[in-house]
Formats: structure tokens, C-alpha cells, sequence
């Protein structure tokens, strides 16, 4: 029982196998198609797509505004600090160097402060209706009559 195990025989060049039972690698567990296959960030832009396409068919303008979505705010590039009590949900970005105006959404801060789709679709809309007014100098309501309805 002293005796160690030999290593197996040297195959030569060949592929290599990462699955034990030599099937080969695993497909993917949804097809594209299918809603599974999107990330969570990707349903995260679609939603925010929905809330600029259901406003620039009231205001046209907004197609000469970017929408952005980010993971979460950065601290250095806030024009006013902030603290754990008050994490901003979007921002505004004023138009400079030829580049036009944006809005950003921040997507962490958002999906915490939601548990379900509908509910993260809300607030979705409420950001970016308040950025919107914020970039045109208008009040939320004026953006969207149904502002704050739920």
C-alpha cells in the first residue's frame, strides 16, 4: 500500500476535456429568445427605454437628449455630497463640447429601493420624468400629467 498511484499515459496532442464524462460543454440554460436569457441590467435599460419612448411622444425634444444607465453614482463627480441617507437615483448632465445633455439612471440604487417588476417600472418612470423636468426647467407634472399617480 506504500506504492503511490501512476500518473495516466501521456495521449499525445489533443483536445482537452473539462466535463468529466466526455459529453462535452454544457449549452446555455435559456435560449436568447426567451426573457430567463436577459440580465438583469438589460431589463433594467429596457425599462428605462419604455419610460423615453412613452415621454418623447409628448415632448419630441427628448430625442436630442442621451439616457444612460449606470451602476450606481460616483462620489467624486456629484455636484453636491451625498451620504448613505440620501443616495441619488439619477442625475442630469448639461450639454458641453458638442456632446448633448444627458440623463442617468443609476440602476443599483433603484433596484434596491424596488422588490417587483411593476413596482421597479414606477420608479423607473419617476426618475426619469423628474431628470427630464430638471433638464428642461419644467416641474414633473408638466413632463407627465400622471406624475405621482399609482
Amino acid at each position: 500500500m506504500d506504492s503511490p498511484v501512476p500518473p495516466p499515459p501521456a495521449t499525445g496532442p489533443g483536445p482537452r476535456r473539462r466535463d468529466r464524462h466526455g459529453r462535452g460543454m454544457r449549452g446555455p440554460v435559456a435560449p436568447p429568445q426567451v426573457p430567463l436569457a436577459a440580465s438583469r441590467s438589460d431589463v433594467f435599460a429596457d425599462l428605462v427605454q419604455d419610460s423615453v419612448e412613452r415621454l418623447e411622444r409628448r415632448w419630441p425634444q427628448l430625442a436630442d437628449i442621451d439616457f444612460m444607465v449606470l451602476e450606481v453614482p460616483r462620489l467624486d463627480a456629484a455636484p453636491e455630497p451625498w451620504n448613505d441617507e440620501a443616495v441619488p437615483l439619477g442625475g442630469t448632465i448639461a450639454a458641453r463640447e458638442g456632446r448633448p445633455p444627458r440623463v442617468v439612471v443609476y440602476r443599483r440604487p433603484v433596484e434596491i429601493r424596488t422588490k417587483g417588476r411593476d413596482e421597479r417600472a414606477a420608479l423607473v418612470h419617476e426618475v426619469v420624468v423628474e431628470q427630464v423636468a430638471e433638464l428642461l426647467g419644467l416641474t414633473p407634472e408638466t413632463v407627465d400629467p400622471r406624475y405621482g399617480e399609482d
